[in-house]
């Protein structure tokens, strides 16, 4: 069977206080970089075996829902690469 590998990107919705980001942000800014703006989220890089990349894409998604991914707050992103 196939093998694929997956990068999954987690972020927060925006309108979702991320103070992750903004530590990070105030942070940088006090070392001297002239960041703006920073948001922190999660990426999740995941090999699963699968009969088609179609088939693969259908379980990480099922993942995301099941799991990775807060519908409420989160927003995702993912691609699917055959090994």
């Amino acid at each position: 069977m196939p093998i694929y590998r997956t990068i999954i990107e987690v972020w927060l919705k925006d309108g979702i206080v991320d103070a992750e980001g903004n530590s990070v942000t105030e942070a940088l800014r006090d070392i001297g970089y002239p960041v703006k703006d920073a948001r922190v989220g999660k990426v999740y890089r995941i090999t699963l075996e699968a009969s088609s990349k179609e088939e693969a894409e259908r379980l990480v998604e099922e993942m995301c829902r099941r799991l990775l991914v807060n519908p409420v707050k989160d927003e995702y992103f993912f691609r699917v690469e055959q090994r």
